[in-house]
C-alpha cells in the first residue's frame, strides 16, 4: 500500500522535509545562543549599572582596553577639558532625531586623557551647517559616567571613512583618535552623567542603556523554528496518511461497483 512512498513526487517531498528539520534544529539552536549571550550581557550590564563608582585607573589605563564586562561600569575622574581636541561623531540618533555625539578629551593629573561623550546634539540647518555645540567648563571639573569600551567596525556595524569634515569621525574608535591628540589616550570612553561643577548649558545626556530585555525575543523565535520541527514532521506523516487512505479508497471502489444488483421483479 506504502509503495507510492518511493515515487519521483514523493521521495522530492521526502528529501525536502529531510532538508527542512536541520535547518530548523540549527536556526533554533542559534537563536537559543543568542538568548544566551544577551541574557548574560543583560545581566552584567545591570549589575555594573547598579555598582558603586570606582576610579577609572582601577579598571583603564592609558593605551589599555575595556572588555566588555566592564561595559557600563560607573567611574569616576578629574582633569581639565581640552577644547581643540573635541570631535563629533556623526549619525548617531537621539529621541528619533538625527545628530551628533561630542566628544571632549578630559585631561588628568598624570597627562594622559580620556575621551568623555558630554552627550548629543542635534544636526545643524543643513548638511553643510555645524552643529551647535555648548563648549565645556573651564577649569578642574570632576567627573561621572558609564566606562564604555572604545568602538570598533565589528562591534558596531559601521565603516570609518575618509572625506569627513574636520574633526568629525564615525566611530568612536580612541586608538584611532589617539593618533590626533598630542597625549596618550585611556583605552575606553566616558558616557557622562553627572559633572562638577555643572555646566551653565551642554549637550543632551546620552539616556541609559535599556538592558531590560535580556533576548526574550531571541528565545520566542528559538521555541517558534522548533516548532516548526513538529509541524513539520506532522504534515510529513498527515500527508503520508491522506494518501495511503485515498488510494485504499480508490482500490475498494471498483471491487464494490462490480457487485451485480438484482432488478425489481425478477427472483430465485
Amino acid at each position: 500500500m506504502y509503495r507510492f512512498l518511493l515515487t519521483p513526487r514523493w521521495l522530492a517531498f521526502h528529501v525536502l522535509v529531510l532538508v527542512l528539520i536541520p535547518a530548523f534544529v540549527f536556526l533554533g539552536r542559534w537563536q537559543f545562543g543568542r538568548y544566551e549571550e544577551r541574557s548574560a550581557a543583560s545581566d552584567v550590564a545591570t549589575t555594573n549599572l547598579a555598582a558603586a563608582p570606582v576610579p577609572l585607573t582601577s579598571l583603564d589605563k592609558p593605551g589599555g582596553s575595556v572588555p566588555d564586562s566592564l561595559r557600563f561600569r560607573v567611574v569616576t575622574a578629574s582633569g581639565r577639558y581640552d577644547p581643540a581636541g573635541e570631535l563629533l561623531v556623526r549619525r548617531r540618533t537621539q529621541n528619533g532625531k538625527p545628530g551628533y555625539y561630542v566628544l571632549t578629551p578630559l585631561v588628568t593629573a598624570d597627562g594622559a586623557a580620556v575621551i568623555v561623550n558630554r552627550g548629543w546634539v542635534k544636526v545643524g540647518a543643513t548638511a553643510d551647517t555645524p552643529p551647535e555645540v555648548p563648549p565645556p567648563p573651564s577649569g578642574e571639573v570632576s567627573v561621572t559616567g558609564r566606562l564604555r569600551p572604545a568602538e570598533t567596525e565589528d562591534s558596531t556595524g559601521i565603516e570609518e571613512r575618509a572625506g569627513l569634515p574636520p574633526r568629525q569621525v564615525l566611530l568612536i574608535d580612541t586608538s584611532a583618535i589617539a593618533g590626533r591628540l598630542p597625549y596618550r589616550l585611556y583605552g575606553g570612553f566616558v558616557e557622562l552623567t553627572e559633572q562638577r561643577p555643572a555646566a551653565a548649558s551642554a549637550p543632551e545626556p546620552v539616556p541609559a542603556p535599556d538592558v531590560g530585555g535580556g533576548g526574550g525575543l531571541n528565545l520566542a523565535y528559538g521555541v517558534q523554528w522548533w516548532l516548526f520541527i513538529a509541524i513539520a514532521i506532522g504534515g510529513w506523516i498527515a500527508l503520508i496518511r491522506r494518501e495511503a487512505r485515498d488510494l485504499k479508497a480508490a482500490e475498494d471502489e471498483p471491487a464494490t461497483s462490480s457487485k451485480v444488483v438484482p432488478s425489481p421483479g425478477t427472483g430465485g
